[in-house]
């Protein structure tokens, strides 16, 4: 996909963050959209925002846990917009604590949203990109899609899973040369809302040496250091030359390469910093 100026763009979790800056994007690009979110509010700004725009945007409030929701609203945007060329299927939540101290239901409620959201989306539009002979899908895994972290083993396991799935899916399109791509994004620290909002228990004290709302603060104002507008740039130029992979960040291009020269020995110097962390905390 070289050009994004008539094409339709499908964009989960479009009400804030990222989502709403690729919107912003894709619309000074000529793309028409059709943007979903579960919050409402937060939607409606988009919306608005977008008013001025000359591109064609449909908006629905819904929740990419829900199969039957995600894919009745792909059969939607595709007879409301004739076609459509693009999913990125962005929305996600984020949580933390230990094994231990996590519960099962904290593991099923990131894991419907991060992993069965992508699922959903992917399969739902998966047939209208096929019919438009031009489409991309644009899955949005996390730094931490790369490398794993204590205490973050639900939010590791989503976000490795939404990489394999990509990685593999592509491989099929590839084989079937059917005018369709994919790419996995991995973002490092986007200063969105997503850390301020996540799900943190109170286990995470014990690797940290602080409380939740102290390890939320810390995160927020030392690791979130690029701009969501900077992260939707980044996607769209990954999109148009057709990377598997997109990194976004020097932290995530970092990451990379410590994994490329240290698959295995990473783990004991990512402990060993969380140990130094703590201590000085």
């Amino acid at each position: 996909m070289k050009s994004f100026t008539d094409k339709v763009a499908a964009i989960t979790g479009a009400g804030s963050g990222i989502g709403r800056a690729l919107a912003f994007a894709l619309a000074q690009r000529g793309c028409h959209l059709a943007l979903c979110d579960v919050d409402a509010q937060g939607l409606e700004r988009t919306r608005q925002a977008l008013a001025v725009s000359s591109v064609r945007v449909s908006t629905s409030v819904l929740d990419v846990a829900s199969r039957e929701q995600v894919h009745a609203w792909a059969d939607r945007v595709a007879e409301e917009h004739g076609k459509v060329n693009l999913i990125i299927n962005n929305a996600g939540v984020a949580h933390a604590g230990t094994v231990e101290g996590s519960s099962y239901e904290e593991y099923v409620w990131i894991t419907d949203i991060n992993w069965w959201g992508v699922v959903h989306g992917t399969k739902a539009f998966l047939p209208h990109l096929k019919t438009s002979g031009d489409g991309h899908i644009v899955n949005i895994s996390s730094i931490f899609g790369l490398f794993a972290q204590p205490g973050m083993s639900a939010y590791n396991a989503t976000k490795f899973a939404v990489r394999g799935f990509t990685e593999s899916l592509r491989q099929e399109l590839d084989l079937e040369n059917c005018g369709v791509s994919a790419s996995c994004v991995h973002p490092g620290g986007i200063k969105t809302g997503i850390a301020a909002n996540a799900r943190m228990n109170q286990s995470m004290a014990c690797i940290t040496g602080q409380d939740a709302d102290e390890a939320r603060s810390r995160f927020n104002d030392k690791l979130l250091r690029t701009t969501a507008d900077k992260a939707a740039k980044i996607i769209l130029r990954g999109v148009q030359r057709n990377h598997r992979r997109i990194l976004i960040g020097s932290d995530a291009r970092g990451i990379d390469l410590m994994l490329r020269l240290l698959p295995v020995l990473y783990q004991p110097l990512v402990t060993m910093g969380m140990k130094l962390a703590a201590r000085f905390a």
